[in-house]
């Protein structure tokens, strides 16, 4: 029997996608070079790059509309 692995985590990709100064998609909240990296990474790479893009996402002040 083969082994069963976890499915890699999907992607935090919200279609709206667009950098900021630092390089921030301020869809998503993944940093361009986590962008480029997605699909070359691991499940564990992923987790940690949806980890960093949520606390990203979280820290971002809410958008203000005039």
């Amino acid at each position: 029997m083969e082994p069963r692995f976890p499915p890699a985590p999907d992607s935090p990709c919200v279609r709206n996608c667009c950098l900021d100064d630092a390089d921030v998609c301020i869809g998503c909240g993944r940093h361009l070079q986590e962008i480029l990296r997605w699909s070359q990474a691991d499940a564990a790479e992923r987790a940690a790059i949806n980890a960093r893009a949520a606390a990203r996402r979280d820290a971002r002040p809410p958008p203000q509309f005039r």
